[in-house]
């Protein structure tokens, strides 16, 4: 089994943190990891962009071919589009539904969602709404890790839920119990 997925959105939208707990579900369940980033860490609110293969066989380029994305996991809709051309055509599109504009010609948002919805298989939502409902503003990424985890599936969502444990552990239990909250609130939605 594989799974090939695009990481992307704005510098500052934790895309990093969700390929870090995405990476730590898989090196515990002894699934191969391969990752390469593009990313602008001094800029923030400029592209932020993640490769993550995983796989049950061996992986030998951390780098995904255009057409071979089996998700695009997007913090910001317009981004999810910027990688459309790698994604399969049976790939999966989970993504926030709230711009965030962050260049002067910024595509019309109505434009942007009406082909956002001409793809078949596309999953939006509030991931900020969510996330303040959650108790913590700052876990939107978290959500849409929550959003994401049924499609991933070489690893299991509880496996991922336990990830997001392990990775905030260190910042407290107040954090961690926010962040687990954001996550189921993100899976169930």
């Amino acid at each position: 089994m594989k799974k090939d997925i695009i990481l992307c959105g704005v510098g500052g939208q934790g895309i990093l943190s969700i390929a870090t707990i995405i990476g730590e579900a898989a090196t515990r369940a002894n699934v191969n990891l391969k990752q390469a980033e593009v990313h602008g860490m001094s800029q923030r609110g400029g592209d932020v962009q993640s490769n993550l293969r995983l796989s049950t066989e061996p992986i030998y380029s951390d780098l995904i071919a255009k057409g071979g994305a089996d998700l695009i996991i997007s913090m910001e809709p317009m981004e999810a589009l910027r990688y459309l051309p790698y994604l399969s055509k049976d790939g999966v599109i989970v993504t926030s539904n709230k711009p965030f504009v962050n260049i002067p010609n910024y595509p019309e948002e109505q434009a942007l969602f009406a082909e956002l919805s001409s793809l078949p298989h596309v999953v939006q939502l509030d991931i900020e709404a969510v996330a303040k409902d959650a108790g913590s503003a700052r876990s939107a990424n978290v959500v849409l890790l929550g959003m994401a985890a049924k499609y991933i599936e070489i690893v299991s969502t509880e496996a991922l839920r336990e990830a997001v444990a392990t990775i905030f552990a260190r910042k407290g239990e107040k954090i961690v119990e926010a962040n687990l909250k954001a996550f189921d609130m993100g899976a169930n939605a």
